[in-house]
C-alpha cells in the first residue's frame, strides 16, 4: 500500500522579506528550516506581483492580497495546487491590512475546511481598557472576534507567549504550543569582523541598543542611556536596528555633548548586526510589557550570548526569572536598569558567565529548531507555562 502524499506547506504572512519586521524575519526563518527538513514551502504575501524562488522557497507575491479583493485570486491559486495543502497562518491582526480589523480575511481562513490549517499568534488581539479611547475599544473587540473566526477549526496553535493562549476558545487552548521567536541573526560571527567593529568605535565600553525605536522604548532608553554616558566620557552608545539614525539625531539634538559617542548604524545585513552586538559590552533592552520570548531584539542578543540588561512586565514568562539568562530588573525604572548595566560594565568575570549563560538558555529553549520540530510532530501538541 502506497503512503498517502506528504502535504505541501503554505504560509501565509502579513509581512515576508524584504519587507522589514519581526514576523517578516520569523516568517523566512520557519520557511527555510521546513525547506532544509525536506519539506515543500510556498509563502503568500503582500508585495509587488511575481513568482520567485528563495532558497527552496516559493514565495507568491502580489498586492492586496488578504483584501476582500484579493481573497478570491488566492483562493483560485491555492486551490490549483494539490493536497494536501497545510495553511500555516503567521498572525498578528495589523499585518493583514484594514486597520487591523480585516474580519473578512479571518472569515476566509476559517472557510478552508478542505485544508490543515494550524495559526502561529505573534500577536492575539489589541488590548482592552475601560478608560480608552472608543475607537481603541472597538479595535479590542473586533480582534477578539477576529482570533475567534480564525480558531475555528484550526487543527494545532502556536503561541509566541504563553499569555496568548488565553484568547483562545477550548480545547485549542489548552493544545497551544509555546513556541518562542528564535534569533533573527546569524548565530555565529567571524572575530575579525568583531575586532574591526571594535577598532572603528575606538576600543572604549561599548553598550548597544537593538530595536526599532518605537515610542514606548525610545524614552526609556534615553531616561537610561544619557546618564549612563555621562558618567564615563570613554563609554560609547551603539544603535542597531531601523530607526536608529532618526533617534541617535534626536538625541544629539537635546545632548550636544554626547553626540561623538552616539553611533547610530541603520539597515545593516543581520551578519553585520551580529557583529556591531558581539563588539559591545552590554546590550540595554527596556520593553513596556517587559522582556519576552515574543521580543526578537532580545533573542538576537541571546542568541550571541551577549550579556543584557532588561526588566520584567507584564508578558514576561517565568523562564526568565527562574534561569536568569539576562540581567533582569523587577521593574522598568531608569534607575534599577542603570545600576545593573553599571554593574556589569565593572565586571567583566559576571559578564562572561551572564554571557555564557544566555547563550546556553537559548540553545535550551528558544532555538529555531525547537519550533520546527513541534511544527513538524504529528502528535497534538500541549501547553504548558515554559518549555
Amino acid at each position: 500500500m502506497s503512503r498517502p502524499a506528504a502535504p505541501t506547506w503554505h504560509l501565509l504572512t502579513g509581512e515576508y522579506p524584504p519587507a522589514p519586521g519581526g514576523v517578516s524575519d520569523h516568517s523566512r526563518s520557519i520557511a527555510q528550516a521546513l525547506v532544509k527538513a525536506g519539506e515543500t514551502v510556498r509563502v503568500w504575501t503582500p508585495g509587488t506581483e511575481a513568482v520567485t524562488e528563495e532558497q527552496g522557497v516559493t514565495v507568491h507575491r502580489w498586492p492586496g492580497l488578504f483584501t476582500p479583493l484579493g481573497l478570491p485570486r488566492l483562493t483560485r491559486e491555492l486551490d490549483a495546487y494539490p493536497g494536501p495543502r497545510r495553511l500555516l497562518l503567521q498572525y498578528v491582526p495589523h499585518a493583514f491590512g484594514w486597520k487591523a480589523m480585516n474580519v473578512p480575511f479571518c472569515a476566509w481562513f476559517a472557510a478552508r475546511r478542505q485544508d490543515e490549517r494550524e495559526l502561529f499568534l505573534h500577536e492575539a488581539v489589541y488590548p482592552w481598557s475601560a478608560g480608552a479611547p472608543w475607537r481603541h475599544q472597538v479595535l479590542a473587540g473586533v480582534t477578539r472576534v477576529m482570533l475567534r473566526t480564525l480558531a475555528h477549526g484550526v487543527g494545532r496553535a502556536y503561541v509566541s507567549i504563553p499569555a496568548w493562549a488565553e484568547h483562545l476558545p477550548e480545547p485549542l487552548r489548552t493544545r497551544a504550543r509555546w513556541c518562542p521567536i528564535a534569533s533573527p541573526l546569524p548565530l555565529e560571527v567571524s572575530r575579525e569582523a568583531v575586532r574591526a567593529v571594535r577598532e572603528a568605535l575606538g576600543g572604549t565600553p561599548c553598550v548597544a541598543h537593538f530595536g526599532t525605536y518605537g515610542a514606548a522604548i525610545a524614552k526609556p532608553l534615553e531616561a537610561v542611556l544619557v546618564p549612563l554616558l555621562q558618567r564615563d566620557e570613554r563609554r560609547q552608545a551603539l544603535l542597531l536596528g531601523r530607526g536608529s539614525q532618526g533617534w541617535c539625531d534626536a538625541i544629539a539634538r537635546r545632548h550636544p555633548a554626547l553626540a561623538r559617542r552616539l553611533h547610530a548604524r541603520d539597515g545593516l545585513s543581520p551578519e553585520d548586526v551580529a557583529a556591531h552586538l558581539s563588539a559591545s559590552e552590554v546590550l540595554l533592552q527596556p520593553y513596556p510589557d517587559g522582556v519576552s520570548a515574543r521580543r526578537s531584539s532580545a533573542m538576537g542578543g541571546l542568541g550571541l550570548g551577549l550579556p543584557i540588561v532588561t526588566h520584567t512586565g507584564h508578558l514576561t514568562e517565568p523562564l526568565w526569572r527562574e534561569l536568569r539568562p539576562v540581567a533582569l530588573a523587577d521593574d522598568a525604572s531608569p534607575g534599577a536598569l542603570l545600576e545593573l548595566v553599571e554593574h556589569l560594565l565593572e565586571n567583566g568575570e559576571e559578564r562572561r558567565a551572564l554571557g555564557e549563560r544566555a547563550s546556553r538558555v537559548y540553545r535550551e529553549h528558544f532555538a529555531l529548531e525547537h519550533t520546527v520540530a513541534h511544527l513538524l510532530r504529528q502528535a497534538p501538541p500541549v501547553f504548558r507555562d515554559s518549555p
